[in-house]
């Protein structure tokens, strides 16, 4: 085992990657020059040269469309998109060209694109920079959406994402780059649409993927040693594909559920999970399933407001106090 960052992990299936396949190539705001704004891409430039480690001007649109056409004839890019908030500038191309390209040209062409951003706030960024539109992107057929937690599922979904015909959006959480975990020596990958239970419990499951796992984790530490009361808490990992099996199967087995989010609650994706769960174990609920997710207003600068729109520890411990009466 070695004991990487998240961003180590990354770092480590992009030069795997590199090294591997000379198709593949880098592209993107800053990831030279300058080691990139999460330092992920730090000395790939001196490492495989201007050639494969691309900087680029800052145009999101012309970054993806390039991407599209490289990837759509042969190549293997791994575009990076500074913040998922930048995306917005590039919907046209993600969304009516790269996801929708192979079904329109009848298999013809394909985008085996890796596109690598930066989501999520609390990192005291703004209204603008500290958005969550991971939920929005999975309802879009054509993409995936990988979303990791840990050192570990990152490097093994990274590897999956190399191997894609159709285009990847690989979200990480802007705060968990320092967060260390054990990742294995030995070569694996994590199939796409299998989520992980990261800790068992009987009480209730609790649902959530990216940043707020960590949460939900501490929250249920929390209820486990102040009340014996034992939270499961999944991770979904990927958004698109969805691993329903592993959630019925746990709801089934606790009776409750809670769906954690950072997404603002309305329209957020935990609706997508609160329904299927609704109607496919219905009866084996013991009381209706709850929703936890950021309210809904644009992200305060202020630290204190900004954490006080965004779910916490305390605010999921208190929802399932209440409603489950322990």
């Amino acid at each position: 085992m070695n004991n990487l960052t998240l961003r180590e992990s990354i770092k480590k299936g992009l030069i795997e990657a590199l090294e591997s396949d000379p198709n593949v190539f880098l592209m993107g705001e800053d990831i030279g020059e300058y080691n990139g704004a999460y330092a992920v891409t730090s000395g790939l430039l001196k490492q495989f040269g201007p050639k494969r480690i691309i900087d680029t001007p800052i145009s999101e649109s012309v970054i993806l469309g390039t991407g599209i056409g490289s990837a759509a004839t042969g190549l293997r890019p791994i575009i990076e998109i500074m913040t998922i908030n930048f995306l917005l500038l590039a919907f046209d191309q993600l969304i009516n060209h790269a996801a929708k390209l192979r079904y329109m040209s009848n298999g013809q062409l394909e985008v085996p694109l890796v596109l690598r951003t930066v989501t999520g706030g609390g990192a005291q960024l703004g209204a603008t920079h500290s958005q969550s539109f991971e939920g929005w992107l999975a309802s879009v057929p054509g993409l995936k959406v990988v979303c990791p937690s840990t050192p570990k599922d990152a490097l093994g979904l990274f590897r999956t994402s190399m191997k894609q015909k159709d285009p990847v959006v690989f979200a990480e959480h802007a705060l968990l780059y320092g967060v260390r975990g054990d990742v294995p020596d030995k070569f694996y990958e994590i199939p796409f649409g299998k989520a992980d239970i990261k800790r068992p419990g009987n009480k209730v499951t609790i649902i959530s993927y990216s940043g707020m796992v960590r949460t939900c984790i501490q929250a249920s530490e929390f209820l486990s040693k102040n009340f014996n009361f034992e939270c499961e808490v999944i991770d979904l990992r990927t958004l698109r594909p969805l691993d329903f099996e592993t959630i019925i199967k746990s709801v089934k087995k606790t009776g409750r559920a809670v769906v954690v989010e950072e997404a603002w609650k309305t329209g957020g994706f935990g609706a997508n999970i609160s329904e299927t769960i609704q109607l496919e174990a219905f009866d084996y609920l013991d009381s209706p399933v709850i929703r936890i997710a950021s309210e809904d207003v644009p992200a305060p600068y202020n630290r204190k407001l900004e954490l006080d729109t965004m779910p916490s520890e305390q605010k999921i411990v208190t929802a399932i106090k209440q409603n489950f009466s322990i």
